[in-house]
């Protein structure tokens, strides 16, 4: 059984805590508190986590600050950030937010269904990442005639990697199908970057089968 994505929720208060775990419920994640950017912050030292949901205005180290440490760090750069502030904020709340490097910013209140929409799209992008790396680690082996033992007769291993990889293209369909009904341009990139990957794996499978 794979391991459920991790989603870090930042939050001063518990009651704005509280509501982002009711929201998110229903979906197969698993989310992960932290009352400040020091806590997110350590948080992120020994856990991979597929989405930040970052409250702008904290005391002490705000959400923009958080923000800056997380992407100045190797390990945590790529991880996509979404603020979370109300809706009385500074006008250039949005901008700071963007340059800071968020994917998104939403106003509170917010609608419950677009946020668990985002993160679902999010958080199955995570996945499918991960399992793409899984193919093409399986791909590589493959090629090189360096499959572990115990795996069996190579020439059975390609049905099984050809069915792994329809799977991965059949999700990502979906996936593009959920974006375009949110009509999130944030997810453009990581979409576009998750197609060519797909794209040249299958190139790949093809050109050895």
């Amino acid at each position: 059984m794979p391991e459920r994505a991790k989603i870090l929720l930042v939050d001063d208060r518990e009651e704005n805590l509280i509501a982002l775990e009711a929201i998110l419920s229903s979906l197969d994640l698993v989310p992960v508190r932290a009352r400040s950017g020091e806590e997110a912050l350590k948080a992120l030292l020994n856990t991979e986590f597929a989405l930040i949901l970052l409250d702008v205005r904290m005391p002490g180290m705000d959400g923009f600050e958080t923000a800056a440490h997380i992407k100045r760090r190797e390990r945590t750069r790529n991880i996509p950030i979404i603020f979370l502030t109300v809706v009385d904020s500074a006008p250039d709340y949005a901008f700071r937010g963007y340059a800071a490097g968020a994917v998104d910013y939403l106003t509170k209140p917010f609608d419950p269904w677009v946020l668990r929409a985002k993160v679902s799209v999010f958080t199955e992008l995570y996945n499918m990442n991960k399992r793409l790396a899984e193919q093409a680690s399986l791909l590589r082996d493959r090629v090189s005639g360096e499959l572990p033992p115990g795996t069996g007769d190579q020439a059975s291993v390609l049905p099984e990697l050809s069915r792994r990889l329809t799977a991965v293209e059949d999700e990502l369909a979906r996936i593009r199908e959920l974006a375009r009904k949110i009509q999130d341009p944030a997810l453009a990139a990581p979409l576009s970057d998750l197609t060519d990957r797909v794209t040249h794996l299958r190139a790949g499978f093809d050109a050895l089968s």
